[in-house]
This record gives C-alpha cells, sequence and structure tokens, in this order.
C-alpha cells in the first residue's frame, strides 16, 4: 500500500535541529531537559507495538480472534468490514500457516488513532503554533514547558542490542496475506521502507515512507526477493538515483510493526530535509532507539520485524495487480527488485497490517489525523490559500477542494479569478498535491463561513458562480497518480483547475427541464444535488476512444439544442445513473476517479479561443467504464459465505459486523 494523505507539514527543521542537538547533550546533564526527564515525562507514548496492544484490550478497544483464519482474503474481508462499521482494533492470534499473530484495523477509527499518540498531541500543536503565530505562543508561556520534550523526542539514539535483531526467520513464514481475489500474491500493506542517502548516510538524510511490498508471486525468487513499488514524488526515488550516479547499492530496510509512530510518520508528507524517524520520536513520545546490524542500515530496536535488503541494480520486474485504494486494481507494472538478506522479528512479534479498497477505508483515518496535526500550517506553505481538502470519498488525489483568496485590489468588484490561479499553481506544484487531476478553488470572500469539508455546500457555492466559458484550465498530457488508470497511460494524464469567484450568477435546479431530451443511448436522469445531474449513458467497455468520444458528441449536439436551462450546471454520464444519485460518496467516486479531465469533460456551446476551451454550458463529464480502466474490486463469493458464517449468532466473530 502507498497510503498518501496529502497535507503538507512546514516546520523549519534546520533551527529544530539545533535545539535537537542542545537538548541531546543536556540528557546528561541537569538543566531542565534533564530534570523533566527525571520526574518520568519523556516515558509517554508506545515505544512497542506490543505495548500498544496491551493498553488498547485494557481499555476495551481490541478485540482477540482465537480461531483459526485464513490469510488468504478471509482476514482482510474481516478487517474491512469491522472498519466500516467503526468497530475495534483486531488481533488474530491463529493464522493459517504462519506462527505470527495479526493486527488489523489499529487506525479504524479517529477515536483510536488520538488515543494512541494523546501524550504527543500538545507538542506537536505547540510546534505548529511556534511556526504559524509564534507571538501568539509568547503570550502563553506555560505552553513552553513542553518545547524541551519535543526538542528530545526528536533526535533518535543509538543503542547497541535490540528486541528486533534477536531473532530471524525467512520471508516465506511471513504472513501471506492477500486481500483481494486477483492479487498478485502477497503484500506487506503497512511497510515502512527505510533509506539513507548514499551521499549523507545517517538518519539525517534518511527517508520512511510506505511503499508497498510484495513478497510472494510475480516472477520474484521465492524467499530471495520482494518487490517494491514506490511511485512519483517519493523520497526513496532521490536516494535510489543518487545510489545509481554514483555506482552504489542502495540498501533497505523493510520494517513491519514497533512503536505506532513509525506508521502513521512513513505517511506524513513532511518538508525536505525533516527526516520521517524524527517525526516518529516526535509523535511517539520519546527518541527513538536505532540499531545498526552488520551491513543493515539504522533501524527501530523496538520494531517487530524487518526485512534488509539491497534493491538490485537494473533489475526491475512486474509488480502487481493489487487492489487498491481507488477501488480498482492497480496493473502489473515494472518496479525495483529488493534481493533479501536477512529477516528480522522480535521474540513475540506482531504483524500489523490493513487492506485498501473503495474508500472510505482504514487509511481514511490516516488523512484526517495528518489534517488535524498540519491544516493550521496550509497558508503558511501556501500564501494566500486558507485550507486544502482532499477528498477521500473520490479516491485523494483524484479531487482536491480548495479555499483561497483574492486580497488584491479590494476596490474591483470580483467577476474573474485572479490570485486564486496563482494560488492554485501554486498547490499543484506542492509534492503529492501536483497528483491531483480536479482542483476546486473558491474564495473566502465570497462567503466567509464556508466549510471545505461540506462537500454539497462547497459544490453549491462553486456552480452558483461558475462561469464555464472562462474558469476552466487545463494542464494535458502531464503526470498522474500512477494508481489511477483514466488517463491514457500509467503516469499520463490531464488536470483541470475550476476557479470561480464573485457573486451568484444561477439559481441552481432540482428538477430534470422537462422539455428538454437526451440523445438515443443516453437515459434515466437523476438528481445527485441541486444543479448536478446523473445521465444513464450505453456501455462502452469494448469500444475504442474515438467510438466513445462520438457517443458523446452526439449528446453534447442533442443538448445543444435543447431550451436553455441555466440552473442545471453539471451532467455526469454513467454507466448506472441511480447508483451514482443515490449516495454523495457514490457521486464522487464514480466521477472523479473514472474521468481524465482532457478527454472526458465537454460542454454545450463548447468553443476554443486563444487556445482556452469554454462552454455555455452545461458542462458534461464522462465518467464511465471504458476499455482502458482498470478492474473494480470485487470480493470472492465463497469467502465472503465463510466469514458471514463466523460474524452469524454464536459465531467467533459475532457482534463485530
Amino acid at each position: 500500500m502507498d497510503t498518501d494523505k496529502i497535507l503538507i507539514i512546514s516546520i523549519s527543521y534546520k533551527p529544530l535541529l539545533k535545539g535537537c542537538l542542545r537538548a541531546e547533550k543536556a540528557r546528561l546533564g541537569c538543566g531542565i531537559c534533564s530534570r523533566i526527564r527525571c520526574r518520568g515525562e519523556l516515558n509517554m507514548g508506545y515505544k512497542s507495538m506490543a505495548d500498544c496492544v496491551v493498553e488498547l484490550k485494557r481499555h476495551k478497544m481490541l478485540r482477540r480472534i482465537d480461531c483459526e483464519v485464513d490469510p488468504n482474503l478471509d482476514i482482510g474481508m474481516i478487517q474491512r468490514r469491522v472498519c466500516e462499521n467503526q468497530g475495534p482494533a483486531l488481533l488474530f492470534t491463529k493464522v493459517k500457516g504462519c506462527e505470527f499473530p495479526l493486527l488489523g484495523n489499529l487506525f479504524g477509527t479517529l477515536e483510536r488513532t488520538r488515543f494512541i499518540f494523546r501524550d504527543a498531541l500538545k507538542r506537536i500543536e505547540l510546534l505548529a503554533d511556534l511556526k504559524v503565530d509564534p507571538a501568539k505562543v509568547l503570550q502563553q508561556p506555560a505552553r513552553l514547558r513542553h518545547l524541551p520534550q519535543a526538542l528530545i523526542h526528536l533526535v533518535p539514539h543509538r543503542v547497541k542490542d535490540g528486541p528486533v535483531v534477536a531473532r530471524q526467520t525467512l520471508i516465506e513464514r511471513l504472513p501471506q496475506l492477500k486481500s483481494w481475489p486477483d492479487d498478485g500474491g502477497a503484500f506487506i500493506t503497512l511497510p515502512q521502507v527505510y533509506s539513507e542517502d548514499p551521499g549523507k548516510p545517517g538518519w539525517r538524510s534518511s527517508n520512511l515512507g510506505m511503499y508497498r511490498v510484495q513478497i510472494s508471486g510475480g516472477g520474484y525468487l521465492s524467499g530471495r526477493e520482494v518487490g517494491l513499488h514506490y511511485q512519483l514524488h517519493r523520497g526513496i526515488g532521490l536516494h535510489h538515483a543518487a545510489a545509481r550516479e554514483s555506482g552504489q547499492a542502495l540498501r533497505v530496510n523493510i520494517i513491519v510493526g514497533g512503536p505506532p509512530s513509525l506508521a502513521v510518520a512513513a505517511v506524513m508528507p513532511l518538508p525536505d530535509g525533516m527526516p520521517e524517524i524524527a517525526f516518529a520520536g516526535l509523535l511517539g513520545g520519546h527518541s527513538l532507539a536505532l540499531v545498526e546490524p552488520e551491513g543493515c542500515p539504522a533501524l527501530p530496536a523496538e520494531a517487530d520485524f524487518c526485512i534488509c535488503g539491497t534493491i538490485i541494480d537494473d533489475k526491475l520486474l512486474p509488480e502487481g495487480p493489487f487492489g487498491d485504494h481507488l477501488g480498482y486494481y492497480s496493473l502489473a507494472h515494472d518496479f525495483p527488485v529488493v534481493r533479501v538478506d536477512r529477516v528480522y522479528h522480535r521474540p513475540g512479534a506482531i504483524w500489523p497490517f490493513t487492506t485498501v479498497g473503495r474508500p472510505p477505508q482504514e487509511d481514511t483515518t490516516f488523512g484526517k489525523f495528518i489534517h488535524e496535526l498540519t491544516g493550521s500550517l496550509i497558508p503558511s506553505v501556501l500564501p494566500g490559500v486558507v485550507g486544502v481538502h482532499a477528498v477521500d470519498a473520490a479516491g485523494v488525489h483524484p479531487l482536491l477542494l480548495a479555499l483561497g483568496s483574492e486580497r488584491y485590489l479590494p476596490y474591483e468588484e470580483r467577476q474573474r479569478p485572479r490570485e486564486l490561479l496563482t494560488q492554485a499553481n501554486a498547490i499543484l506544484g506542492q509534492g503529492q498535491l501536483s497528483l491531483a487531476k480536479y482542483l476546486l478553488i473558491v474564495a473566502k470572500e465570497d462567503n466567509p463561513r464556508l466549510d471545505l469539508h461540506d462537500i454539497p455546500g462547497f459544490f453549491k457555492h462553486l456552480l452558483e458562480r461558475v462561469d464555464w466559458r472562462y474558469d476552466l484550465h487545463f494542464q494535458t498530457r502531464t503526470t498522474m497518480d500512477t494508481l489511477d488508470y483514466s488517463g491514457s497511460g500509467i503516469n499520463q494524464g490531464s488536470k483541470v483547475v475550476i476557479a470561480a469567484v464573485g457573486k451568484k450568477r444561477r439559481d441552481l435546479s432540482a428538477v430534470w427541464p422537462s422539455n428538454w431530451r437526451p440523445a438515443p443511448g443516453f437515459v434515466e436522469p437523476r438528481l445527485v444535488m441541486p444543479g448536478i445531474f446523473a445521465l444513464k449513458g450505453s456501455d462502452c467497455r469494448h469500444r475504442s476512444r474515438a467510438q466513445v468520444r462520438a457517443d458523446i458528441e452526439a449528446l453534447i449536439a442533442v443538448l445543444d439544442h435543447n431550451p436553455q436551462a441555466p440552473g442545471l450546471a453539471l451532467i455526469i454520464v454513467v454507466d448506472d445513473s441511480e447508483f451514482a444519485a443515490r449516495t454523495l460518496n457514490n457521486f464522487l467516486w464514480l466521477t472523479f476517479t473514472r474521468s481524465d479531465p482532457a478527454p472526458d469533460i465537454y460542454g454545450v456551446k463548447a468553443r476554443v479561443s486563444d487556445k482556452h476551451w469554454g462552454c455555455a454550458g452545461p458542462l458534461v463529464i464522462d465518467a464511465r467504464c471504458k476499455k482502458h480502466h482498470a478492474p473494480q474490486l470485487l470480493e470472492d463469493p465463497e469467502s465472503v459465505k465463510r466469514v458471514e458464517k463466523m460474524a452469524g449468532k454464536g459465531g467467533p466473530l459475532a457482534g463485530l459486523f
């Protein structure tokens, strides 16, 4: 899994590092830092996964599953259902074919995630506030008592030995977890892949990222090789490129388990120069202990498992398919291969896992939690931008909602976006935010109370103001999320910015115009929300792109001759209009995962002026399944029967879902 929820943290790292080094020295002295340590306040947070499990069980936030359960489809299906029902963490103690227990749904609810990191939140909030408004913090000097702790926790410390290197095992003895029927093999779904800059070895120039790892199937040498799937804008890519340029082999540690803070740190999009391993200490509430076995980079001493290996130079093998977080399979493509040198594990090791699929899933919690930690920092990273919401129901990267500012020329009436377009370009130039397909941005001045997380309210505000003739701005033939198959090829697609400002232009209609008729093959208009209708189109899964385009152009030609209906702003063409209109999440998922803006956006009375495309409206988005799309995730019927039987009255899963 490559969980990549994408709000940005922007704590200046260098000043913190200097403070950390001073604090590290003070640990041996008797200043304020050592006095805090003497009071025991540095021993907060969970130093191991086992400690976390014990505490969750004590607070009735965890349930043991003591019957034998198959890691081939069944365990993943159970986890997804419990997560959907906001259920407890799950400890599977008898895993078929495996000696190690599995821990699922650890971060399945936001409340449980907050509980796990409750001791560190004040320190993180303090650092964020120091960045945003230091003067305000200085007015509350009592808060500064948390600062020495935060600085100490940021600096890892080395130890000669640690539990993780106590024992060794083999790849084939690890849990062989397969989540979806057409997955290409077993995967590690909560890996923390650690690498160091070969030119500047050490934790200060390290990267810890969650890049999914395939441990069986494919063309890998069984037990000796694993597949490493990393994508665009990932820190390990810089290390890999530097290693290749210098002629060195890149050593990596694939860590599983350990302090829960490691998993969250691995998905945090931190600023350049701030290593995730340091943030894991801050979030975990303790300085991270690192051990360095011979021939391996540093690894957390309290980890549960670690696969030590080397990326094989110039060897790529097909990795996948894998049931992914957009709700479709990511297909098999060539990715790097890691030669396995050793597999360590601690006594009593626990294997944390998750499964992904159509959102919301467990990784949704990561995004919400990261937003809570970093949302206040957005304006300091992107001047003028008030907030950004990566819409989880749409698969995160496909749809961003943003609230910006039109701060200049206050004496002019806002009629066209100006500064909003500058802010939109800044958003799309920021790390993983650059993978967005649809960026919808409006000005806070037009409605200061507008809530980015009120999605119907946001769409209403935008559609009341948007002018389709001027307010669409495309980027064509550019990069796209590796896991998104709506484009022309892997990592290839387009983007559109829809920026709307000013006064309300139209009243949105909740009724399909009685005198409107769609083209033959387009039927069953359904209201999604005022101004937006879903229209069922003909099946195009076996038709060429040219045929699909001709199909939609025939619809546009008919709509062009219908009477004007300004209250109808957006039409979504789908395979099942009743399903699309049934829930907000259905609309978001279908529309923004199944369309590529440049080829799939059409409009009534469209024209190009000075290479700018616009239309009189309504806008039409073709969100049907197409020939080049990846298959949708569907569960195995036999596995469904087994799991539902276990969840029945008197069964071992009774009461969970």
